[in-house]
């Protein structure tokens, strides 16, 4: 059984961890006040945080998180203009993040996906599918089959360096929702 330590409380974090725990993972989670007091006590840690909170995450826990999966679930954008991504062209948050816990292996997944989705399991009437990417085989095979067993679908979208095509893929699904031109219950789905 896989343990997850989530940071985070809000409806994503809540959608993540009742996906994995239905599927019989250990979750626990570390909310905004607790973080760096908190032990990371999962195997896998995932980052259900806005990405402007990121930083200051991995400075608060520093080499504790040595050892472990990281999961960034971010969208770095600019969540004030909704026009651009704020990381260097080319790169992704997650690269960025496996920079700064460069003995942790980071994964990028559940960010082409809105909580209503993962708690209900279907985008429209297609089943939910989490993309996962990372350079850890090991790691993406474990998530995919804990996301697999909370009755959710799970693919290895490639390297750490596809995590940039993600998040394009997860900045033009949010920016449809806020304009209101997709609900927050739909989004993007894979076709098997």
């Amino acid at each position: 059984m896989t343990t997850f330590t989530i940071i985070g409380t809000g409806t994503m974090a809540n959608a993540i961890g009742g996906v994995l725990a239905e599927g019989g993972s250990s979750v626990s989670y570390v909310a905004k006040d607790q973080v760096g007091e908190a032990p990371l006590a999962g195997d896998v840690v995932v980052l259900a945080v806005p990405f402007p909170a990121v930083d200051s995450i991995l400075a608060a826990y520093g080499d504790a998180f040595d050892g472990k999966v990281v999961v960034d679930i971010t969208n770095p954008l600019d969540f004030e203009t909704f026009d651009s991504l704020v990381v260097p062209a080319g790169s992704s948050a997650t690269a960025e993040i496996q920079v700064k816990i460069p003995h942790a292996r980071v994964l990028k997944a559940f960010n082409t996906t809105f909580a209503a989705t993962l708690a209900s399991k279907k985008v429209g009437d297609a089943p939910t599918t989490v993309l996962v990417a990372g350079d850890s085989s090991d790691a993406k095979s474990a998530l995919i089959a804990a996301i697999e067993a909370g009755g959710v679908g799970a693919i290895d979208a490639g390297s750490l360096a596809r995590a940039h095509e993600l998040e394009a893929i997860g900045f033009a699904q949010l920016t449809l929702a806020v304009s209101e031109k997709l609900p927050w219950t739909g989004g993007f789905a894979v076709a098997r």
